[in-house]
């Protein structure tokens, strides 16, 4: 653990981490030094160069010079002053001025430095080239805008792992050489090098081919990165910022709906674009570009109302989703409590099960751990997640720590995953085959567990999969030569030079071979582990001390769950790996704290976004309509066990939940009225809703909501049982959603146009028969889809994934409880 210094800045005293950068613990301390190329979550650049300081009378670069103890640091002298005004003259050289059209333009980091360091001149001068703007797809970048910070190749390396850009040769001319001389020395390092450069694309090609996050557009400072949808939409000041929760999956991401007016003719609220806290947190391409989903109703609908209260009369179940907010949860578990509806939620059961499997070894309600851990720490395994769709932020935690912390990792999962194993050397994939996370979760336990304290049962259950083989290994050893080579001397009797025969000897790499005992570990073959598997783990756990483990949505479901929690349990209780629990959906931990879920249902049923007998419908395709969450007010629980509020950003005209419930004998003026009755036996918190904050601290802390208590329980005994090495062989179809497409919701807005159907990488189409576009027919013992196939190059191997965003695909019904199932595939 980093060691806590004091450090002064400017005459005020501080204290920070060793080894912290001086520019993060000076805004951790709220003390201004202005940069444009670092971000706070990614490697330095030293590509703007402006974040000059004096550190103990020396010159350096507050973005990469680490504190250290005693440290005095001035963030401002004449020399630097200079410094930072020739670079902001620099570049504003042949910038565009376009400012009144550019959609960065009141909010633009160029126009604020130029304007903070009185740049009111002009001394340098270059021929301009012509940079013609490009359209990627739904980003659009224009070379004439960009400044070269490269804050969105950082960010798309460091912060999201998808290394979709980079820098490129501008093809400009030689700046004159009489600069060098008279120019103060970083502006003309930092001139030089933004004249030479632009941003470019790594697949070499004219069109992104990434995950579309939208990140780097975000990070851009200038106009020079948009958003296509935004473009020339509407000027940055006239935008109302309503800060909420991002409610696609369980990340629970803050962000900001940035609306206003339709139009002149249209007064109502439309949200133009979503912004986020992007020093702190990412979002996906289906937080940022997903927000037009609300349901557009124009008053309430007496008579659908008046037929709601008749079916939840009539009714005895109500099956709903997770994507709804705690406060709903509770009034759904207050009327089951009032008038003894069973409540089903399938996800939330399996997930609630699970936590309290775990939590019969942990001794605690909930999982120890949280994103923020899996950033910070150097080594990170994952079991049981397909974790680039499942939940992003996720992935980009564990990108951060590969890249940022040059850490080194596992990712155990059945799905090969391209853009996984593009993350950094030392992530290592196994692609065990489905069935089998029991085994990789003994193997964690055995490669990482203190085995004087793990219980003794299973120390010898993990022996026996250990035997000694012998091995022919080959190596290279160093051995003498002696050679006699001819030389001419001068002879000392006759003084005449001749030809005389010498020994020499020389060392000479030789290989050679033997025979060694070495630990033959069974785990690793029934896993089907790379031969150099453990050579490549010994390698890549130098200099490792911190350590997260991050657990998904197939363990949940997996027929045996329950022994998985157990060894989840046991690893967070005999490792260092510290234990965070992937949520299935936006708020499935949420409702699994708040809801007594059951396994069925009755006779008769309401569903809430789910169709049933009487539907209540966000997406508005039900009996009665709802606001989506983008039109509530309410929180939402997150990966990070924290509960965030939201706030509305459109608004709804129609009837609500509460409505009903208070038909139905509870009283509420509004739905948020509940979030101080939210369950402080779950570990909730009696707070009004109107105190939550959502925001960050400039030194990263999240001050969003508040963290739920983790509370104890009652803990069983440590036994866990045997695993069986069944593998599910076959043609085998995956439960899991493309990039940026969670639910319906996802699906209704207007940005993400993923279409529905059987996702297959192009290996797979390449070694059938089968082509992007046929229409196949997927059967099984469970049912029978008939679906189009969409060749997927963000996938790879030999299974084929089936979504759940698409309501006109009942994939569900070729399931049982488990992600995965084998079926056949023929063309129709």
């Amino acid at each position: 653990m980093a060691k806590t210094i004091n450090i002064n800045i400017d005459g005020k005293e501080i204290q920070t981490q060793e080894g912290e950068f001086i520019l993060n613990a000076a805004r951790a301390n709220d003390i201004f030094i202005p940069a444009i190329c670092y971000l706070t979550r990614c490697s330095p650049t030293l590509a703007c160069r402006i974040c000059l300081v004096e550190a103990d009378g020396k010159q350096v670069y507050a973005c990469n010079a680490k504190s250290k103890d005693g440290m005095n640091i001035k963030t401002s002298t004449e020399n630097i002053e200079v410094e930072r005004r020739a670079i902001m003259e620099v570049y504003d050289v042949n910038h565009p001025l376009q400012c009144g059209v550019c959609d960065q333009s009141g909010e633009c980091e160029l126009q604020n430095y130029t304007l903070e360091l009185g740049v009111d001149s002009q001394s340098y001068a270059v021929k301009d080239v012509a940079r013609v703007a490009q359209d990627w797809g739904h980003l659009r970048y224009d070379p004439g805008l960009c400044i070269v910070c490269e804050r969105c190749s950082t960010a798309c390396k460091d912060m999201i792992g998808d290394n979709s850009l980079k820098t490129v040769a501008r093809g400009a001319d030689a700046l004159d050489a009489d600069y060098k001389a008279n120019m103060p020395k970083d502006a003309y390092a930092m001139w030089n090098k933004l004249n030479k450069s632009i941003i470019g694309l790594t697949s070499g090609g004219d069109m992104l081919d990434c995950t579309s996050c939208g990140e780097c557009a975000a990070v851009c400072p200038v106009g020079a990165l948009v958003d296509s949808h935004f473009m020339y939409k509407t000027n940055a000041w006239e935008l109302n910022q309503i800060p909420a929760t991002c409610g696609h999956c369980s990340a629970g991401c803050q962000i900001t709906y940035d609306v206003k007016h339709t139009s002149i003719e249209n007064p109502e609220d439309k949200i133009y674009r979503v912004m986020n806290e992007w020093n702190y947190v990412s979002l996906c391409g289906a937080g940022r570009y997903g927000f037009d989903y609300e349901n557009k109703v124009e008053s309430k609908d007496e008579e659908a109302f008046a037929k709601a209260i008749e079916a939840f009369n009539k009714a005895d179940t109500i099956e709903f989703t997770s994507t709804i907010t705690n406060e709903e949860a509770y009034l759904l578990q207050k009327l089951k409590e009032k008038k003894g509806y069973k409540l089903v939620n399938n996800e939330a059961k399996a997930f609630k099960t699970f936590l309290k499997d775990y939590s019969g070894i942990s001794g605690t309600s909930l999982y120890g751990s949280d994103l923020k851990a899996v950033h910070n720490s150097n080594f990170v395994v994952s079991i049981g997640s397909a974790l680039k769709t499942d939940n992003p932020n996720a992935r980009y935690a564990l990108n951060n720590s590969m890249t940022v912390n040059k850490g080194a990792g596992l990712y155990f999962h059945p799905v090969n995953d391209p853009i996984i194993n593009g993350l950094a050397k030392g992530l290592m994939s196994v692609q065990h085959a489905p069935l089998q996370e029991e085994t990789a979760l003994y193997l964690v336990l055995d490669l990482f567990a203190d085995k004087t304290k793990l219980p003794t049962d299973v120390v010898k259950y993990l022996e026996s999969f250990h035997s000694e083989k012998t091995v022919t290994v080959t190596e290279t050893i160093k051995e003498k030569v002696v050679e006699i080579v001819k030389e001419m001397k001068v002879n000392e009797e006759t003084g005449e030079e001749e030809e005389v025969e010498v020994e020499k000897s020389k060392m000479v790499p030789k290989k050679i071979s033997k025979e060694v005992q070495v630990d033959d570990n069974k785990l690793l073959e029934i896993l089907g582990a790379d031969a150099k598997f453990m050579e490549t783990l010994e390698k890549n756990l130098k200099k490792k001390d911190t350590f997260a483990l991050m657990v998904g949505a197939d363990l949940y479901t997996h027929p045996n769950s329950k022994n998985l929690a157990r060894l989840v349990a046991l690893v967070e209780k005999y490792s260092k790996f510290e234990v965070t629990m992937i949520p299935p959906l936006t708020n499935s931990l949420g409702v699994a704290l708040i809801c007594d879920l059951d396994d069925s249902k009755g006779s008769y049923t309401i569903g809430y976004n789910v169709k049933a007998d009487f539907t209540l419908s966000a997406l508005g395709d039900g009996d009665l309509d709802m606001p989506a969450i983008n039109q509530q007010e309410g929180t939402l629980t997150s990966i990070n066990k924290r509960v965030n509020p939201t706030n509305a950003a459109l608004s709804y005209n129609g009837y609500e939940l509460n409505d009903i419930a208070n038909a139905l004998g509870l009283e509420a003026e509004n739905v948020i009225d509940y979030t101080v009755s939210l369950p402080l036996s779950s570990g909730f918190k009696a707070e009004k809703f109107d105190n939550l904050p959502n925001h960050y601290e400039n030194d990263g802390t999240e001050v969003r909501g508040y963290l739920l208590d983790n509370i104890s329980v009652k803990t069983t005994n440590e036994k866990v049982a045997k695993f069986s090495d069944k593998k599910m062989e076959g043609t085998i179809i995956y439960l899991a959603n493309p990039v940026r497409q969670f639910t319906e919701f996802t699906n209704k807005t207007t940005n993400l146009d993923e279409i529905g159907g059987l996702y297959m990488s192009e290996e797979f189409l390449k070694k059938s028969d089968l082509n992007e576009g046929d229409s196949v027919k997927v059967k099984n013992d469970n049912g029978e889809l008939v679906v189009k196939i969409i060749s997927d190059n963000k996938i790879a191997g030999d299974i084929a994934l089936l979504p759940t965003f698409d309501s006109k695909i009942n994939s569900e019904v070729m399931f049982g409880s488990y992600r995965f199932a084998t079926a056949s595939i023929e063309k129709v």
